[in-house]
């Protein structure tokens, strides 16, 4: 039975046999369709506000870990705020219903009641009526239905029967969309990672391979901006930006992090993730004016850690406070593991290079000393001062120096 507040107010009309077994029917049709989340919460909607005929309706979904509930549909065009208005279970109106398991039916000066949470965003705050109910599936609550009106209404037993049984019946629909949907995000975040996989044994050249990496976090993790961040070669005290997929100038250009001075810089000392939910109110955080300007709020940076060595960080921004879950978390340090290999591989093979380079060097020098020993009848110690002085002189290396030695002497023969 829902908790109502008794006033005179207009009754809501009454639903003919023929519309109520009009709107069960299309109930029956939603059960057994097979659409993503948005449109299935969408159809949600328009069923209800054909059952009650409100000005406007609501959907809120229970996250069960956080234990909080997100508006995540609208009949009103409320598309900027889909996703951030969020409630804590017994918070508003909204939570107690889906905290207490029970439809409220209000049927005037709803925005009074002492439960009822505001949002200056939402301008339904001013609405007359009110009536929530529970979505549930499995006899557990994994949302709320909100309906409002301008003016004041007398929810009758049968309206509140009627919409909380449309609620019981969609709630495994949505269950349905939802898990369809995670499982979506899922395939996106593995062929993210295997493309970050292939980049990494590939034979691109290291700023290519990072640059491919933050694009496909970026768009894997649906963030404004991802950037790569490695220390500095010389000293390793600074964390020098190596990667980025934002366009914005002024984020590209922006000095390099003291390690011991920056919050970012945490990450690389305690080799951990580390999650701000608002940057822009974070005084320690080392980028804020640019944060305000570029509008960026929550940040999550996660260490890139090679043979248990950190050496550098990657970072994604988002445009509204958002908490990321574990899994998000996960699936970064996951990329940011892969991208430390990559700058590892790569600094091998140019170490191989350079060792390869030297060997090629020593042997010519050593062709090019016996070259000017028998033709000058020069010592070795002479021959090889005369041949670092010329490079000296010239300007060019060892190596070009005997070349040039070595084919004279094969010219002359």
């Amino acid at each position: 039975m829902a908790v109502r507040k008794k006033t005179t107010a207009k009754k809501i009309p009454k639903i003919s046999p023929e519309n109520e077994l009009k709107i069960l029917r299309q109930i029956v049709d939603l059960t057994s369709s097979d659409m993503d989340l948005s449109r299935t919460l969408s159809e949600v909607l328009r069923i209800v506000n054909l059952t009650a005929g409100s000005d406007s309706v609501f959907i809120y979904l229970v996250d069960v870990k956080k234990r909080i509930l997100t508006l995540r549909a609208s009949k009103t065009p409320h598309t900027e705020e889909l996703g951030k208005i969020i409630l804590k279970m017994g918070e508003g109106i909204t939570g107690w219903v889906a905290q207490q398991n029970k439809p409220v039916a209000i049927n005037s000066n709803a925005y009074r009641d002492p439960r009822f949470k505001t949002f200056d965003i939402l301008p339904e705050d001013k609405y007359e009526a009110f009536l929530g109910v529970p979505i549930i599936y499995k006899a557990r609550v994994i949302g709320v239905i909100n309906l409002q009106y301008k003016k004041a209404r007398e929810f009758d037993d049968k309206i509140v029967d009627l919409v909380n049984t449309i609620a019981k019946q969609v709630g495994g629909v949505i269950e349905h969309a939802r898990l369809f949907d995670e499982t979506k995000v899922k395939a996106t975040q593995f062929d993210s990672l295997v493309k970050v996989s292939q980049s990494i044994t590939s034979e691109r050249y290291l700023d290519e391979i990072l640059n491919l990496i933050v694009v496909v976090t970026a768009e894997m993790l649906d963030s404004k901006i991802c950037s790569i961040m490695l220390l500095d070669e010389k000293k390793g005290t600074e964390l020098v930006i190596k990667a980025t997929q934002s366009l914005s100038e002024d984020y590209r250009r922006k000095p390099n992090l003291k390690v011991d001075a920056s919050m970012i810089g945490e990450a690389i000392k305690t080799r951990r993730p580390m999650a701000i939910l608002d940057v822009r109110k974070e005084k320690k955080y080392f980028y804020h004016e640019l944060a305000v300007k570029e509008n960026l709020s929550s940040m999550l940076v996660v260490p890139m850690i090679v043979k248990d060595t950190a050496i550098g960080v990657i970072s994604v921004y988002t445009n509204n406070p958002h908490e990321f879950s574990r899994e998000e978390i996960d699936v970064l340090q996951m990329v940011a593991n892969q991208a430390a290999v990559a700058v590892d591989n790569t600094k091998l093979m140019e170490e191989t290079l350079k060792a390869k380079h030297a060997l090629e060097t020593r042997k010519m020098v050593e062709r090019a000393k016996g070259i000017l020993m028998r033709m000058n009848n020069l010592s070795e110690d002479a021959a090889y001062r005369l041949i670092h002085k010329k490079s000296m002189d010239t300007c060019r290396s060892m190596k070009e120096i005997a070349e040039s030695i070595i084919l004279m002497d094969e010219f002359q023969k």
